[in-house]
């Protein structure tokens, strides 16, 4: 079954986490937020732990079908599905299952996660064993009878697995699985910084995964500080080097559709000027 079945109308911006001018800081509080500003999206923050529980989940959701906010949720940092004890990848794939479980009570579509880290070994065997450990994680999905779309997230460090050939390979080669590119974390990785590497990208998805995959992205875009090792920090895009406006002018040009999550330490200052500039160009 294709994990592309929500398609979107256009490009939804919006902010991981709730926005930082959001009080009381709740999360329904934050998604009314998001409408009130004129954003359109907001990625549920779980990256420190699942927060809600089922009934929680079920206002979540209510309150955001109310404001018209698409959600989506980031799993907990801490998974590694490659790790050297067997006990450590099952607490990986719990956490990833819970997680996925309350988003999808939330109403949530898409989880994104970090996969994990080389941890030494080659990235052939690498991609098995994060795969094989993906998949037992997908069969408890379809046991559930959920059907929410696991997004693996470019990573932006060298030592974490996560390169955009590896991240489509499995998306190619598991149901109800999407990228999540980080533009952030794919810059910090290579210096990727130009329309025509934009462009590049946009097209290895669509010539990997076909035209449907760019007719629902899920990316993250934000300013990144990194050095020879990958990322450091998020930065706000106006203190980066990011070439915003040209990943931009890529996704108007190839007319993608789906959601841009913002991930700066200024989060809905920068999804309003990434969506004020997508929508300034003709």
């Amino acid at each position: 079954m294709s994990c592309y079945t929500h398609q979107m109308a256009g490009l939804l911006f919006g902010t991981s986490g709730i926005p930082t001018s959001t009080h009381p800081p709740t999360t329904a509080d934050g998604i009314r937020r998001i409408a009130a500003i004129g954003l359109d999206c907001l990625e549920l923050a779980f990256v420190h732990g699942v927060y809600l529980n089922k009934a929680e989940a079920g206002a979540v959701s209510g309150v955001a079908h109310n404001n018209s906010v698409k959600l989506s949720a980031h799993a907990p940092y801490y998974l590694n599905f490659n790790p050297r004890e067997e006990k450590k990848r099952h607490v990986s794939q719990g956490i990833l299952h819970g997680a996925a479980r309350i988003a999808h009570f939330c109403g949530a579509q898409d989880v994104v996660f970090h996969p994990g880290f080389y941890m030494g070994d080659p990235p052939e065997q690498t991609f098995h064993t994060i795969k094989k450990a993906i998949s037992e994680v997908l069969d408890k999905l379809t046991d559930d009878d959920n059907p929410i779309t696991l997004r693996p997230e470019v990573s932006g460090k060298f030592v974490q697995f996560g390169t955009v050939d590896e991240i489509i390979r499995l998306a190619q080669e598991l149901p109800h699985i999407a990228p999540c590119v980080d533009f952030a974390h794919w810059h910090a990785r290579g210096n990727f910084n130009a329309y025509g590497e934009f462009m590049g990208l946009l097209k290895a998805m669509e010539k990997g995964l076909g035209r449907v995959a760019l007719e629902n992205v899920h990316f993250h875009v934000s300013g990144i500080e990194y050095n020879k090792s990958g990322e450091r920090k998020h930065l706000p895009l106006r203190a980066s080097d990011l070439k915003y406006e040209e990943l931009l002018r890529a996704f108007k040009d190839y007319d993608i559709k789906g959601t841009i999550i913002c991930e700066s330490p200024n989060p809905e200052e920068d999804a309003l000027l990434m969506k004020e500039t997508y929508e300034k160009m003709a």
